[in-house]
């Protein structure tokens, strides 16, 4: 079996060009160079608040593929930051003043707004939800339940009378992220129910660009969305069945089965290489499933001079760039 640490993106410092700034997320590192924004998908992993030790093969690859697949899928509706993508894990476009509200949309009774709807509440980010529901039922519109993009610890949900009595957008920019938020779930559905899948709940993030917003960062990836498996679901929730869901829950499982919750005290497991490379295979199953593509792996041990040499070629390679529209 080949040793994936061999294969997978951790920690790197890309050197792009002279005067170059950088975020580095959880997933993702964020390179800002003048009007240019580069965001280059690592393979971490993380769970219950923690990057695991280990990197997993290809995966971000995988969520920088998906993130394409849907932008350019849905550029016609809604103007978006990309660009171009010049590698595999990277992807260019305009950098812009992001709008620090999360627009979160939900077509389905599911995650935090069933853990809101169980202990008794029915209102939301001022949402008013259905009585009689369970987790699962689909709500008879899809609800918007925005979160503050907070610069540290964990987003806090907000209504949208908050939004505008704070002063965080303009009442005529809100409604238009209302309306560009409904077209996307619309579409992001669409595309989903095309492949079996249900679009349960998703977010997405606008940022100003030339006094009008567009769509940034990535949208409709497992790291960002939740999907339900279509076939059966009617019967599953009939016989009150849980939904069976495309997600990352295997691996906290696997981490609680091995002692770790995240609590203080616990220690990280090690992950053996034959579990990197389940998972590895889970996100790739994912990506043809969701994209109807072949995934193409690349079994590169010079990632970085890889990504490096791409991103120096298309920078030199490209002129002006603007938002897709």
């Amino acid at each position: 079996m080949r040793n994936p640490d061999l294969f997978s993106i951790k920690e790197a410092e890309y050197h792009f060009a002279d005067k170059q700034e950088v975020y580095n997320g959880k997933v993702r590192d964020v390179y800002s160079i003048d009007d240019k924004l580069i965001m280059v998908a690592s393979d971490r992993i993380s769970a219950f608040d923690h990057i695991l030790p280990r990197a997993i093969p290809f995966k971000g690859q995988v969520l920088n593929q998906i993130a394409q697949h849907f932008l350019n899928g849905t550029k016609d509706l809604v103007p978006n930051w990309l660009s171009y993508t010049p590698d595999a894990n990277v992807s260019i476009g305009v950098k812009c003043e992001p709008i620090r509200i999360e627009m979160v949309i939900r077509g389905y009774l599911a995650g935090h707004a069933w853990r809101t709807y169980k202990s008794g509440e029915r209102i939301l980010c001022g949402v008013q939800m259905p009585d009689g529901m369970k987790e699962g039922d689909k709500f008879p519109e899809p609800i918007i339940t925005p979160a503050t993009k907070a610069e540290e610890g964990h987003d806090e949900d907000i209504s949208k009378e908050e939004i505008l009595k704070q002063g965080l957008v303009s009442e005529d920019i809100y409604i238009l992220l209302e309306s560009y938020t409904k077209s996307l779930f619309k579409r992001g559905s669409e595309m989903a129910e095309s492949r079996g899948l249900i679009l349960v709940d998703t977010k997405y993030e606008f940022g100003m660009y030339n006094g009008q917003p567009i769509l940034i960062d990535e949208i409709h990836t497992p790291d960002s969305s939740r999907y339900y498996i279509l076939d059966g679901y009617t019967e599953r929730q009939e016989n009150g069945e849980r939904q069976m869901q495309l997600s990352k829950e295997f691996v906290r499982e696997w981490l609680m089965a091995n002692g770790f919750q995240g609590k203080e005290g616990q220690s990280m497991p090690e992950m053996p290489d034959e579990f990197v490379w389940e998972i590895s295979d889970r996100y790739i199953d994912l990506y043809e499933r969701l994209t109807d593509n072949k995934f193409e792996r690349i079994f590169d041990e010079s990632i970085k001079e890889r990504i490096e040499n791409n991103v120096r070629h298309a920078l030199t390679s490209f002129g002006e760039i603007s938002p897709k529209i």
